[in-house]
């Protein structure tokens, strides 16, 4: 019965592929319009070593080796296909824990792009696709507005910077400072434009559970300079509506966002364990238990940014969360490594950040940045990003979690260094 619904969910993708193959659909290019050539191919390696150092355990030292490519074909000027994959060997510490591999190699999508074809040793190697879509835009140069995309790829509909509760299909840790492309989702867009900085989307997100399916329309518009959106929908176990917006005030950028939830359930389905609800990002994979009781909550942010005129390019970036209902965490252990959702940004109702960023030269950039929530846990970080040569970056990062005795990060406070050396093509 799975694979048939598998395969039912599936069909229309298979559809409008074939659809969008067909020869009267292929239209004579026009002179200036078309690329160069007909694909595309870009990506990176780069290597990534962390300490950490907790303060009441011994310390652990863990290698990254991370390459990427990022392929695009035309087929012509309407119909495009995006394939990125990520190749992953992990040395150290944290890979010689027994079950490191598996857990690496767990894929939240509808289907399973993720492989882990080494762990031995304290090797794990492991490689993902975490984009893999079909592009349809069927009169792109002709005056129309329409829009296909069906695959796994990023829905991005955050208005701020930092925390999104409008992300309601892949949102992520504002403490991972190697996965800058962010994941995506198993999904299908239907978009159209409306005009001028106006757009209504429609995302259709399956899961293998049917209950745990999301969808959601989204409405995009612009009024005097302000970008202004809405949505409705369902996110997991949750209905949601939300809204948000970006401008200018006063000089400086000014953006937020709102989602309310409202579960369909009192309580956690029984049948569903706290992996598989993690896996799709629910907020009981903050502290592994099921089944949970669940509770309507709110979230929302306010974020400022302020750049000024001066030779460093000083700018500091402010922003506030706040979750009527957030669901607490077990140990930060866990909140800092497993999946995210626009429901379970914080663990406590207010959280706050700031950070500071300035120019030490053309080609080295520095920041500094600080969060605080309200159970008494902190962060503070330090980061500098500095061009070694064409295509290759170094990047230097320090990371402290701490906090008064009672609070989750202070129960187990630690530092981290990461040092990670880049190279683009």
């Amino acid at each position: 019965m799975k694979r048939a619904s598998r395969l039912l969910t599936a069909l229309p993708w298979l559809l409008l592929a074939l659809i969008s193959w067909q020869p009267s659909l292929l239209a004579a290019p026009i002179p200036g319009l078309e690329p160069t050539k007909s694909w595309d191919l870009d990506g990176y390696i780069k290597y990534m070593g962390a300490l950490t150092s907790p303060d009441s355990v011994s310390n652990s030292l863990d290698h990254l080796l991370h390459q990427r490519f990022n392929f695009e074909y035309r087929f012509d000027r309407k119909l495009s296909v995006n394939v990125s994959m990520r190749n992953r060997v992990f040395y150290g510490d944290r890979a010689d824990i027994p079950g490191y591999g598996d857990a690496i190699g767990e894929d939240s999508g509808y289907w399973d792009l993720t492989s882990t074809w080494l762990d031995s040793g304290g090797l794990v190697g492991n490689t993902q696709f975490d984009r893999a879509y079909l592009d349809w835009k069927p009169n792109e140069f002709d005056g129309g507005n329409w829009q296909v995309r069906a695959g796994r790829f990023r829905v991005n509909w955050a208005m701020s910077t930092l925390w999104n509760p409008n992300d309601i299909f892949n949102a992520y840790s504002i403490y991972d400072i190697d996965y800058e492309e962010r994941s995506g989702v198993d999904a299908l867009l239907v978009s159209r434009k409306l005009g001028f900085a106006s757009a209504l989307d429609f995302v259709y997100n399956p899961n293998s559970e049917s209950e745990l399916s999301s969808y959601a329309m989204r409405y995009l518009s612009n009024y005097q300079g302000w970008d202004l959106q809405g949505l409705i929908g369902k996110s997991g176990f949750d209905h949601v509506i939300g809204a948000g917006f970006a401008g200018e005030l006063f000089g400086a950028g000014f953006r937020g966002e709102f989602s309310y939830f409202d579960p369909q359930y009192e309580r956690w389905p029984i049948e569903k364990t706290a992996m598989d609800v993690g896996q799709v990002g629910s907020p009981v994979s903050m502290n592994m238990l099921a089944p949970q009781a669940l509770s309507s909550t709110s979230v929302s942010t306010l974020e400022m940014d302020y750049s000024f005129s001066s030779a460093r390019n000083w700018m500091v970036r402010g922003s506030m969360l706040h979750i009527s209902n957030p669901t607490e965490s077990d140990s930060a252990l866990l909140y800092l490594n497993l999946p995210l959702t626009a429901r379970t940004l914080s663990f406590s109702q207010w959280t706050s950040y700031l950070d500071v960023s300035f120019d030490i030269s053309a080609l080295n950039r520095v920041t500094f940045s600080s969060s605080y929530y309200d159970d008494g846990s902190y962060f503070v970080g330090a980061s500098t990003n500095h061009s070694l040569a064409n295509n290759w970056s170094l990047l230097l990062v320090l990371q402290r979690f701490d906090g008064s005795s009672s609070s989750l990060f202070g129960q187990t406070p630690s530092s981290l260094g990461s040092v990670q050396l880049k190279w683009s093509f």
